[in-house]
């Protein structure tokens, strides 16, 4: 019974994207204008190099920002039914705030918080 669901359910998720792209392809307008096909759609043509390599430490540090900003979306509604689930959900996001805060730690170590 669970597999039949399954199987209907990830059908109507493949017909509902394929209908919306189909949809939007009969509606949507086309347009032949050569510069659609550049780069840059500015119409400004790039001064220098287009490829210029990037620090890896800025990855690193805005991924760290989505890992602890994503975590604090967790928080949220623990923090909101907090009083509902007593001491051992206490001890779980206790331990929880330890496993991150060891990944700050390492990150700090790591040297990937340093803005240079």
């Amino acid at each position: 019974m669970e597999s039949e669901a399954l199987i209907v359910f990830f059908l109507a998720g493949v017909a509902l994207v394929a209908g919306a792209n189909f949809i939007s392809n009969l509606i949507s307008h086309k347009s032949d204008n050569p510069q659609k096909r550049e780069p840059y759609e500015s119409g400004m043509p790039t001064i220098g190099p287009t490829w210029v390599q990037f620090k890896v430490g800025y990855y690193l540090y805005a991924i760290l920002f989505l890992i602890f900003d994503v975590e604090i979306a967790f928080l949220v509604p623990w923090a909101v039914v907090f009083k509902d689930l007593g001491t051992v959900a206490f001890i779980e996001i206790i331990i929880f705030l330890v496993i991150l805060g060891l990944g700050l730690a390492y990150a700090w170590r790591k040297g990937a918080l340093k803005w240079q």
